[in-house]
C-alpha cells in the first residue's frame, strides 16, 4: 500500500520538519519503521524507494534528529530477504514433491473412506426422477445407464476389495489390507454411506475371502468382531430390518443401498393395481410411488462436503473400472492358498449381504474412457513423484506405486 509513493512525495512529507517540531519527526519515523518491517519486500523491489530513504536520513540529520536514524535501519532486509527466499523454495518443493500419496499402504482409511464417498455420491446424484419411472416399469437397468453404472460402482468396489487383499503374497500382508478394509467400512458407517458400505463388506465377506483360512489367522479378534457387525447391520434378515432402522434414525447427509429401495419400488408398483373401481387411476399408488422416489431425490440436494483430491480420485476411478470374472478371482484365491484336498471345494458365491440387484451388472466404458482414465492417473503420479520433473520416477517408486493397483503392469524398459 505505501509503494506506490514516489521519492518527490517522500521527500515533500517531511520537509517542514525543524528543530522546534521533535515529536512531530519522531512519529514520522515510528511510521517509517513500521512500514519497513510490515512491507520490507517493498524496499527489495523498488530500488528508487531505498534510495528516497537515505535522502529522508540526510534530511532528519540536517535537522538535528540523528539519532532518530536507527530507527531506519534496513540492513537486516537482506538476511530475511534470503531467509524468506529460502522458506518459499522449500515450500513450493514440499507442495510438489507430496501434493497427494497415491500409495494404497500411505492412505489412511478416512481418506480411503472419504474419497469413495465422493464417487458414491456423484454417482448417485446422476440418477433423475425418470430414471426411477424407468426401471419401475421395466423392472431392470436396461436403457438406465447412470443407474447401470451406479451399480457397476457398488461391483467394481466390492471386486477392488478383494482384489487388494488377493494381490499381496503373504498371509500377514493380506491379513493387513484386511484389517484397513474394516477401518475403511467404519468410517463409511460414520458418514453414513451404507451404499459403498455394503460393497467393502460385501467384498470382505466374498468366499474368495473368507476361504483363506492363514490369512484370517492373522486378523485380529476384535477386527473379526467389527466385521461380524457390519455382517449383521446389512443382513437381508427379516426385509434388511437392521439396516431400515439405523437408516431411518439417520438426518442429514447419508447414502442409501440403492438396491434395497429399488426393490421396495418394485414391491409397491407390484403390490397395489394400477386402476381401482371403475377404470379409475389408483392415486393412492402414485402417492405411494412417488414418496419413495421423492426420498431418494431429496437426499442428492444434501452433499457430504468432501474436499477431494483429484488425484486420488483418478487413481481409485481407474482401479474401479477394472472388471475380473468369478473365475478369475478365484483362480487368484487359490494360488494365494491353494484348497486342502481334503476338505470339499469351495463354489463362487456371493456373500450373504449382497442383494440380487448387484449381480452381473459391469458395463464396462468404451475404451476412450479407459484411455482418459489411464492418461489422467500417469499425470497425477507424474505430478506426485517425478520430483526433480525430468520425466521419470524411480524404479522403487514404480514398485510402490504398482502395489497400488488391483491390477498388473505390464513393464517395458523402454527409454529408461
Amino acid at each position: 500500500m505505501f509503494s506506490i509513493y514516489s521519492k518527490p512525495d517522500l521527500l515533500a512529507s517531511c520537509s517542514h520538519l525543524n528543530k522546534n517540531a521533535p515529536t512531530e519527526c519522531q512519529k514520522i519515523c515510528y511510521f517509517i519503521r513500521h512500514w519497513i518491517q510490515e512491507f520490507w519486500i517493498s524496499f527489495r523491489l523498488q530500488h528508487s524507494l531505498s534510495d528516497s530513504l537515505e535522502q529522508f536520513r540526510e534530511l532528519i540529520r540536517e535537522q538535528g534528529q540523528e539519532h532518530l536514524c536507527s530507527l531506519l535501519e534496513t540492513k537486516w532486509i537482506n538476511e530475511r530477504d534470503r531467509s524468506w527466499k529460502a522458506s518459499q523454495k522449500i515450500k513450493a518443493n514440499y507442495s510438489k514433491k507430496r501434493k497427494v500419496s497415491l500409495l494404497f499402504d500411505h492412505l489412511e482409511p478416512i481418506e480411503l473412506a472419504e474419497h469413495l464417498t465422493y464417487l458414491e455420491f456423484k454417482s448417485f446424484c446422476r440418477i433423475s426422477f425418470v430414471d426411477y419411472q424407468n426401471y419401475i416399469r421395466s423392472c431392470c437397468m436396461k436403457d438406465i445407464p447412470v443407474m447401470e453404472r451406479s451399480i457397476a460402482l457398488c461391483n467394481g468396489i466390492s471386486q477392488w476389495v478383494q482384489l487388494m487383499v488377493l494381490s499381496r503374497p503373504t498371509a500377514q500382508l493380506r491379513a493387513e489390507v484386511f484389517t484397513k478394509f474394516i477401518h475403511v467400512a467404519q468410517s463409511l458407517h460414520l458418514m453414513h454411506n451404507y451404499n459403498t458400505l455394503m460393497a467393502v463388506v460385501g467384498g470382505l465377506c466374498h468366499s474368495s475371502i473368507s476361504r483363506l483360512k492363514d490369512t484370517t489367522s492373522h486378523v485380529p479378534s476384535e477386527v473379526t468382531k467389527v466385521l461380524n457387525e457390519m455382517t449383521d447391520l446389512l443382513s437381508s434378515c427379516r426385509n434388511y430390518d437392521n439396516y431400515r432402522q439405523a437408516y431411518n434414525k439417520i438426518t442429514g447427509f447419508k447414502i442409501p443401498i440403492l438396491g434395497v429401495h429399488l426393490k421396495d419400488l418394485i414391491s409397491v408398483n407390484e403390490a397395489m393395481s394400477d386402476y381401482v373401481d371403475d377404470n379409475k387411476v389408483n392415486v393412492q399408488k402414485l402417492q405411494a410411488l412417488y414418496s419413495h422416489i421423492n426420498e431418494l431425490i431429496q437426499l442428492q440436494q444434501i452433499p457430504p462436503g468432501l474436499d477431494a483430491n483429484k488425484d486420488l480420485v483418478h487413481l481409485l476411478t481407474l482401479s474401479l473400472d477394472l472388471y475380473y470374472t468369478e473365475d478369475e478371482i478365484y483362480e487368484l484365491s487359490y494360488t494365494r492358498e491353494p484348497k486342502n484336498c481334503k476338505a470339499p471345494p469351495a463354489t463362487p458365491s456371493r456373500p450373504p449381504v449382497v442383494v440380487d440387484w448387484a449381480s452381473g451388472v459391469a458395463p464396462k466404458p468404451d475404451p476412450r474412457t479407459i484411455s482418459k482414465h489411464v492418461q489422467r492417473m500417469v499425470d497425477s503420479v507424474f505430478k506426485n513423484y517425478d520430483h526433480d520433473e525430468n520425466g521419470f520416477i524411480s524404479q522403487g517408486e514404480f514398485e510402490k506405486i504398482a502395489a497400488s493397483f488391483p491390477f498388473s503392469f505390464c513393464v517395458m524398459d523402454k527409454e529408461k
